[in-house]
């Protein structure tokens, strides 16, 4: 199946008035595949991922979009009969040179659903991650927990009862609380797995804007079924179809002149 990876284009000159290094990737793979027992999840993915973009990743259901995703933070190492091949490079560096640890403080993950300690308080949730990881704390811990609820536009909401449960907060709420508790350890990618999939269209445009705003600082990929979310919040578009990449290109070239035909179909609701 023909693969179209057109990362270059303009956008280079888009990451110099930024002042970003437009030479360099946040993720890059090559012939990257995982099986499960005999079959093949993904095959062959080559992709390269630019620095503080949001990329989303379209494609219907079982096609391999949140098998890619998670094996961009050895997620699959925990499945049984697993096997992962091909190159994966964080941060110019081979995802097995990092131990988990490592790589979970600089690969963040926001699930499909909230998924925040029950029996943890806000203030807990938001700073469990951070005295997990290891790190020396260059701030106090209500410093953390304000800033990551602040960018993560909770903190008006909840700064009167941080010690109430988390699961006292709704949907929408959790799931901005998980991302404050992504951000407090200060990673440089973020995965989200369908993080909006759950949520009512409110929360969903409160965390559409978050990713907006934090591609200033953070490389976000999103898997999502809502190809109008992707055509808002992201820059580059990958098309997945049983497991091939089928198309990689700017959002707005491959939702207005796709290169490859099984994209326009399914992009058009042909199929999906």
């Amino acid at each position: 199946m023909k693969v179209i990876l057109d990362t270059e284009l303009k956008f280079e000159e888009h990451q110099k008035l930024k002042g970003k290094d437009s030479s360099k990737f946040a993720i890059t793979t090559t012939d990257l595949s995982v099986h499960f027992g005999l079959k093949a999840a993904i095959k062959k993915i080559n992709l390269k991922i630019r620095r503080n973009t949001v990329t989303s990743i379209i494609g219907p259901s079982g096609c391999g979009k949140s098998t890619l995703l998670r094996s961009l933070n050895l997620m699959h190492e925990l499945t049984p009969r697993t096997k992962v091949t091909g190159t994966i490079k964080i941060l110019d560096k081979d995802i097995t040179e990092y131990d988990v640890i490592n790589l979970r403080n600089k690969v963040g993950m926001v699930f499909q659903k909230p998924n925040p300690f029950p029996k943890m308080s806000i203030y807990e949730n938001v700073i469990s991650g951070y005295k997990l990881s290891g790190k020396n704390p260059s701030e106090s811990f209500d410093d953390i927990v304000e800033r990551c609820l602040i960018h993560s536009a909770l903190w008006d909401e909840v700064k009167d009862r941080l010690n109430k449960p988390a699961i006292s907060l709704s949907g929408g709420q959790q799931q901005r609380l998980c991302i404050a508790r992504t951000i407090a350890i200060n990673p440089e990618i973020i995965l989200m797995d369908e993080p909006t999939s759950a949520l009512d269209p409110l929360s969903t445009m409160k965390i559409e804007k978050l990713i907006h705003d934090f591609k200033n600082d953070y490389t976000i990929i999103i898997v999502t079924h809502n190809m109008q979310q992707a055509a808002r919040v992201s820059d580059f578009t990958a098309f997945m179809f049983i497991g091939d990449l089928v198309e990689f290109d700017k959002t707005k070239k491959l939702f207005t002149v796709p290169t490859v035909k099984l994209t326009e179909e399914y992009i058009t609701g042909k199929f999906g």
